[in-house]
């Protein structure tokens, strides 16, 4: 199961890939795995193609603040 808050349309989300094992995000060559995205089902979609789902997970996190802003 995935844990995705339904975000606003066209906003940007950070996606990741968690080890239910660990609940500790992927790592590649030390950095933690980590897509940018205005589409979360579809990196969910990518990240867990082939993965076990027993052992995988994505984690959805809005990222914050409002579009636009003060002059």
């Amino acid at each position: 199961m995935t844990t995705a808050p339904s975000p606003q349309a066209n906003a940007t989300c950070a996606v990741q890939l968690i080890d239910r094992r660990t609940g500790a995000a992927h790592r590649v060559g030390g950095a933690a795995l980590q897509l940018f995205t205005s589409t979360p089902d579809h990196a969910i979609a990518e990240l867990l193609a082939g993965r076990d789902p027993a052992v995988w997970e994505a984690r959805v996190s809005p990222l914050g603040g409002a579009a636009g802003g003060a002059e």
